[in-house]
């Protein structure tokens, strides 16, 4: 198959969805960040007989409190949740309110009173954590140049970066087109679709690699085509399956990993895509101009 040949027509949608997603996050003044990087109250409770966590979900889910986050923590009999909201009053409001709904709806004599745990996550530290996760993104990228560039060539490396960082650039505005919240669990798995995308690519490039030496003379757009089609067939399969995974997580995972599924689902695809249209083309348009440079001199 003849990938390479149709090059500029995936430059130009990737292109057209860069600057979608770069336009919707301007336009939206950045991302909606999470309690995680904003700050917000945090409330832990336990209850004294079972209760359905989709029942407290919907009990909390009211305007005054805004966008709610509860998680069941430590053993299922133990009935403990934590509950998670941005601070849209004064924190001793917004606690006394949760308390209220709770005693209204379950009973004081249901729910160990006082709280088990109540906490208010200043904007400073959610500061540090966003500035924590940029640094790792980071710290991700310059890691994976030093490698690629010492296992293959530095001309790999950009390839494999740019690809990543059009990845990124594409899951992250999907997120801010949906207005989805940005919090840990976003971040680890944009850090978890760095990793697979780059797993993908160097499949590619360890057979374009290969290639080089065993199809010396040919030329290159076909050596590249060859490569991408001997390993198309692992591509695709890998791909079906992690789309397999990830998409029960989505469907049957519940509301606290939802929003990771959905990152990874669009991640895994948007990684697929670029392994094959993105970092090996911009491989291709590399080689051809430093031989062009090469003739010239």
């Amino acid at each position: 198959m003849r990938f390479i040949k149709f090059r500029k027509f995936a430059y130009l949608i990737s292109s057209s969805i860069i600057a979608i997603s770069l336009f919707s996050i301007i336009y939206q003044k950045g991302f909606n960040y999470g309690i995680d990087f904003t700050g917000g109250i945090l409330v832990q409770v336990k209850f004294k007989e079972k209760v359905n966590i989709t029942e407290l979900r919907e009990l909390l889910s009211i305007k005054q409190l805004g966008n709610v986050i509860i998680q069941n923590i430590g053993r299922a009999s133990e009935n403990q949740f934590i509950i998670k909201t941005k601070a849209h009053q004064r924190p001793e409001k917004t606690i006394k309110l949760i308390k209220e709904k709770l005693v209204q709806h379950f009973g004081e004599e249901k729910i160990y009173l006082p709280f088990q745990r109540s906490e208010v996550v200043g904007p400073a530290i959610g500061k540090d954590l966003r500035n924590l996760a940029l640094l790792l993104i980071f710290v991700a990228l310059l890691g994976i140049l030093l490698y690629i560039s010492i296992r293959f060539r530095f001309n790999f490396a950009i390839a494999s970066i740019v690809a990543l960082v059009h990845d990124v650039t594409i899951t992250l505005g999907v997120l801010s087109l949906l207005n989805k919240e940005v919090n840990i669990p976003i971040v680890a798995a944009l850090l978890t679709i760095i990793g697979y995308s780059l797993n993908d690519t160097i499949v590619v490039f360890d057979r374009i690699r290969e290639n080089l030496k065993s199809m010396r003379g040919e030329n290159l757009e076909k050596i590249i085509d060859a490569s991408i089609t001997t390993t198309l067939n692992r591509t695709v399969i890998t791909s079906v399956t992690t789309l397999l995974a990830v998409t029960s997580l989505y469907i049957f995972g519940g509301t606290v990993i939802h929003d990771f599924s959905f990152t990874m689902i669009i991640g895994v695809i948007v990684g697929t895509y670029s392994s094959i249209f993105v970092a090996s083309p911009v491989l291709y348009e590399w080689e051809m101009k430093v031989a062009k440079k090469r003739k010239h001199r």
